[in-house]
């Protein structure tokens, strides 16, 4: 009866050898990675991170950010728009003031008279000064338009920056998220290759568990397969945040805690009416109301007064030509006083331009209405990923003392089949990887949350 069962125990001996001996070396080294790369970002949400890294993660993000509002061509469009729009103000105010006007022409007359025929050559030159007195206000309407616009202008880069700096920010993110992924698939991987080592240590002495080892093989080449997909989508990221913020990265460190703490719903929404894009929105809608008033007041009596000054100098020659040249000098000034009196077009420009205001206002209140539905759709989403996250946490600890139990009882007692130990390592290496990802999904919510609100720019400084 003792025969059969001494291979059984000489296996199991092998099997219990090999695995303290993985555990000795390679085991320990993926349990201390675990510690040092993991097992921070697996803190409790709103918890402090368990190890600080250098650099604080809020400000290595700014600092990314700086370099891709730098970089942005984007913004530099923004910013000469917003420039240009500022001139247009100084051209409007400036159209007030009194403008002079030179003039000249030089070219050749022929004159007839009763005496005969004068040819020769004139030269005119005059000079005229003008000013609007009175335009119905249709030029303060112009430079409050102009002001609106130059506003608009300004929001708008405002609004860019903001985009910028949200997509910065979900590339961070995702670079950790992904570079996250990576390190547990290796760690998986190191346990699997451990698991193959002992195995070939065992089928040496016992070819019987050769489909043991075939099956460990599979599971170390999904892992290898896992690590490799889940560094290149790292790269990937990374190639795209490069080409905003330049070469040289900073490290990921901290990033897995950066924005773990869930805005407060209500804030959100009263920020959401303070934000640049509805403000940018507003300025629309005042420009287009400018415009209305503008088009109003072009119907109204206009003033004006002028000055000005002609000399004309003539050379004559014919044959009733008496002198050589003359010369003659006029100044002339007054009052302009234009009052319309018929015309039909007006009242349909005015509707228009007062229809395409209210069209404004009422596209400012849905887009504050959509962007209100939004953030209550976000804040779910972002209550959810980190409710996922405190649930699967607390599966993940029972997962991990699962396949510490299930290992120790098929290396020493054979009451577990291989297929339980793999089972076990594949179900906590993926919850590990679930954990990561809604740690990452919440506090993607989360920026996208700060940018609907107050804005991301205003959260980093």
């Amino acid at each position: 009866m003792t025969a059969p069962t001494i291979p059984f125990v000489r296996t199991l001996s092998l099997l219990g050898l090999a695995l303290l001996t993985c555990a000795g070396t390679a085991r320990a080294n993926c349990l201390d990675e675990e510690k040092l790369e993991a097992l921070p970002a697996m803190s409790a949400p709103g918890t402090a991170p368990a190890a600080a890294s250098p650099t604080p993660p809020r400000a290595t993000l700014q600092r990314m950010v700086q370099d891709a509002l730098a970089r942005s061509h984007g913004i530099g469009a923004a910013r000469l728009l917003a420039e240009a729009a500022e001139q247009d103000v100084g051209e409007a105010e400036a159209s007030r003031k009194p403008q002079a006007f030179l003039t000249g022409s030089v070219g050749p007359s022929i004159d007839q008279d009763r005496l005969g025929n004068t040819s020769g050559l004139q030269a005119r030159a005059g000079v005229t000064w003008n000013q609007v007195l009175y335009d119905g206000g249709r030029s303060a309407r112009l430079i409050d338009w102009r002001r609106q616009q130059a506003e608009a202008a300004r929001l708008g880069m405002l609004s860019t920056q903001e985009q910028i700096t949200l997509a910065t920010t979900s590339m961070a993110l995702e670079r950790s998220r992904f570079r996250m992924q990576a390190v547990i698939y290796g760690q998986n991987v190191r346990k699997m290759g451990c698991l193959v080592q002992a195995l070939e240590s065992i089928v040496a002495a016992d070819k019987g568990r050769t489909s043991e080892l075939v099956q460990a093989r599979k599971q170390l080449q999904q892992a290898e397969l896992q690590q490799v997909q889940a560094q290149s989508q790292a790269r990937q990221v990374e190639a795209k945040l490069r080409r905003m913020v330049g070469d040289g990265l900073p490290g990921t460190e901290g990033m897995s805690t950066l924005m773990l703490a869930v805005p407060e719903l209500p804030a959100v929404l009263s920020a959401a009416e303070r934000s640049v894009d509805i403000h940018q929105l507003a300025a629309n809608a005042r420009a287009l109301t400018e415009i209305a008033r503008v088009v109003e007041a072009g119907n109204k009596p206009q003033l004006s007064w002028n000055l000005g000054g002609n000399a004309l100098l003539s050379a004559s020659s014919g044959a009733a030509s008496v002198a050589g040249g003359q010369r003659n000098l006029a100044l002339t000034g007054g009052v302009t006083l234009s009052v319309p009196i018929l015309n039909p077009a007006i009242e349909y420009s005015s509707q228009a331009a007062r229809k395409r205001a209210e069209a404004a206002n009422l596209q400012r209140a849905e887009a504050l209405e959509q962007r209100r539905q939004r953030i209550v759709d976000v804040h779910e989403q972002a209550q959810s990923a980190f409710d996922r996250l405190q649930r699967v946490g607390l599966v993940l600890r029972d997962s991990d003392r699962l396949r510490n139990f299930t290992l120790q009882q098929w290396q020493q007692m054979g009451r577990r089949s291989l297929f339980d130990v793999i089972g076990a390592e594949t179900d906590h290496y993926n919850l590990r990887v679930q954990y990561i990802n809604a740690l990452h999904d919440g506090q993607q919510m989360n920026a996208t949350l700060t940018s609907l609100g107050t804005g991301l720019s205003a959260w980093l400084q």
